[in-house]
């Protein structure tokens, strides 16, 4: 049997792991991010890419241009 929790909060989360833990009872916690997966993954890469010199500087006086 599965039992979800929402809108716990961060101050009773270590109560109810304890009472958890002392019925011998699994618990999982699951973190939602508030940002899209593919999104966070293109800023890593292009992070990744700058540090590896793949990257190509414009002045910014030329932005515009």
């Amino acid at each position: 049997m599965e039992i979800k929790l929402k809108k716990v909060q961060k101050k009773h989360l270590p109560l109810l792991k304890e009472l958890a833990k002392s019925l011998h009872i699994e618990m999982e916690e699951e973190v939602k991010s508030p940002y899209n997966k593919e999104f966070v993954a293109k800023i890593l890469k292009g992070d990744k890419d700058l540090k590896e010199g793949k990257g190509v500087s414009i002045a910014l006086e030329d932005i515009w241009k």
